[in-house]
């Protein structure tokens, strides 16, 4: 029972500090004005393509995130300047695009192009972006292995990280696959402006990883300087 408890406990733990940062609600508006030209068909493949992507992630973040940064030398707040940079120019591109993004060309061709698309951007870093990588792998700082000591603990633990990954990338399937729902309640001219909205959002929230790299990289050296 101790073992559920504990995998229930990381589930809860990994769910509720993902699923704001991933933000499938919020996302599944942009999601649709890079898929709009697509056939429906087109649309379910990437919106799932984005959920696998996004739990790989996710998982690898959780798992070997530390390991890499520390091979490469590359700190968090590094991690978060180059991840905001990108975030902050995807935001900056949309913000700045055309006012009509249904005149694409439907098709099998456009259908190809933007299914290319679906790792870069639209799940890094749209998706899955630096704040979401660096909680991750701060939720698997936080809590160290305990293999050596009980490993059958140790094993709760993992199922209830992926779980909770799993869980927050079905959500982010879900939202993006219905995403045409929102257009239909808003209207073409609602959505255009949530895209903008959360266009500028997606902005701000790039400046604001870029400015949480900065302060913890003038932290790191302020006290060496002294």
């Amino acid at each position: 029972m101790i073992y559920l408890t504990n995998a229930a406990n990381i589930f809860v733990a990994v769910f509720a500090a993902l699923f704001p940062i991933v933000n499938p609600l919020g996302g599944a508006p942009i999601f649709l004005n890079f898929v709009r030209g697509c056939s429906p068909e087109a649309r379910e493949r990437i919106a799932r393509k984005v959920g696998i992507y996004g739990f790989l992630l996710l998982l690898g973040s959780l798992l070997i995130g530390t390991q890499v940064l520390l091979f490469f030398g590359i700190s968090l707040p590094v991690l978060r300047v180059a991840g905001g940079l990108i975030v902050a120019s995807v935001g900056w591109n949309m913000l700045h695009q055309g006012d009509d993004p249904a005149n694409r060309t439907g098709g099998e061709v456009a259908d190809a192009d933007v299914e290319g698309q679906a790792f870069y951007p639209l799940t890094l870093p749209l998706t899955v972006g630096p704040g979401s990588i660096a909680a991750a792998i701060a939720l698997a700082a936080s809590h160290p292995s305990t293999v050596r000591s009980d490993l059958v603990m140790s094993l709760s633990s993992l199922a209830g990280a992926v779980a909770g990954l799993f869980a927050v990338s079905l959500t982010v399937y879900f939202c993006f696959r219905e995403a045409p729902t929102i257009e239909r309640v808003l209207g073409k001219t609602g959505t255009n402006v949530l895209v903008r909205l959360f266009a500028f959002i997606l902005l701000a929230i790039g400046m604001q990883i870029v400015w949480l790299g900065v302060h913890g990289l003038i932290t790191e050296v302020m006290p060496k300087a002294a």
